[in-house]
């Protein structure tokens, strides 16, 4: 009888699904600047200024906290940091700009945080297929984190993969 053999498991080939690196939806809220607008045209200092002292940042404890102004509104940048200097010691972390920035944000952060060392001449391919969807732009940032340092980098699944890198 033959021995079926995995070529597969035994090519050394290490799997990196970035789905772990993505900010569970949960965890992520938005602080618009739209409801304390006069006519959700204009910022007036002084009620801006009260109307965040009265604000229950209860909502915003322990979250990833995109702040925008859902309208089209000049918003002067210290408006913005103020919403930022209440989020502190409640909010995990704070950006400005949309959900999909913040996701994107998170994402970066928790890239930058891979230790490459740990892909040092091995060879590698980034998870292409899943239930969950991963934007793009984290492709290009594990690809730039981890081509100085690998063997290969490739896209896909171990049995389909598409050369991304391969050390000469």
């Amino acid at each position: 009888m033959e021995t079926i053999v995995n070529r597969v498991a035994e090519s050394g080939i290490i799997t990196f699904d970035l789905a772990p690196y993505l900010p569970q939806e949960s965890d992520l809220c938005i602080f618009d600047l739209k409801p304390f607008l006069f006519r959700e045209m204009i910022l007036k200092e002084k009620d801006y200024r009260a109307a965040l002292l009265q604000h229950d940042w209860n909502a915003y404890t322990g979250k990833h906290v995109a702040i925008l102004c859902s309208v089209d509104a000049i918003i002067p940048v210290w408006a913005y940091m103020l919403a930022a200097s209440n989020l502190q010691g409640i909010a995990a972390s704070a950006c400005l700009g949309t959900l999909i920035e913040l996701k994107q944000q998170l994402i970066q952060q928790r890239i930058d945080n891979i230790n490459p060392e740990e892909y040092r001449d091995k060879r590698v391919v980034i998870k292409g297929c899943g239930d969950t969807p991963i934007p793009d732009m984290a492709y290009v940032a594990i690809t730039y984190k981890l081509r100085p340092v690998v063997k290969s980098l490739m896209y896909g699944e171990p049995c389909s993969t598409v050369p991304v890198y391969k050390k000469k």
